[in-house]
């Protein structure tokens, strides 16, 4: 099981990127899958969480209205969006995945993690 995350780049306040993660094996595209992010010599913050079936999400209150998590399970893809986004934003992006079934904000009960891919909002 494997997670390859991209899309991270620099942007300016206020503009947008899309991170993407895809995931190999197929039983793994159902799997409750999330995005964290990461400061150096921070701990690692939830960003926002997407149910198997993609019907229920949960979002960090930092990113509510302004970032939006999908996905497709035939691609095993999940997306970020992140729509105005602020100075603040700038991290390392982690998606990650969990065979539970609960929209969890803890970073401890995903068991597969991809790579970061990194975003950094200029003021």
């Amino acid at each position: 099981v494997q997670l390859q995350a991209s899309g991270g780049g620099l942007v300016q306040a206020g503009g947008s990127l899309r991170l993407s993660c895809v995931g190999s094996g197929r039983t793994f595209s159902m799997y409750t899958k999330a995005w964290f992010r990461q400061l150096p010599g921070k701990e690692r913050e939830f960003v926002a969480v997407i149910s198997g079936h993609g019907r229920n999400a949960d979002y960090a209150d930092s990113v509510k209205g302004r970032f939006t998590i999908s996905r497709d399970n035939a691609e095993n893809t999940v997306w970020l969006q992140m729509n105005s986004l602020k100075p603040e934003d700038t991290a390392d992006y982690y998606c990650a995945a969990s065979r539970e079934f609960s929209l969890s904000t803890n970073p401890g009960d995903y068991t597969y993690w991809g790579q970061g891919t990194l975003v950094t909002v200029s003021s």
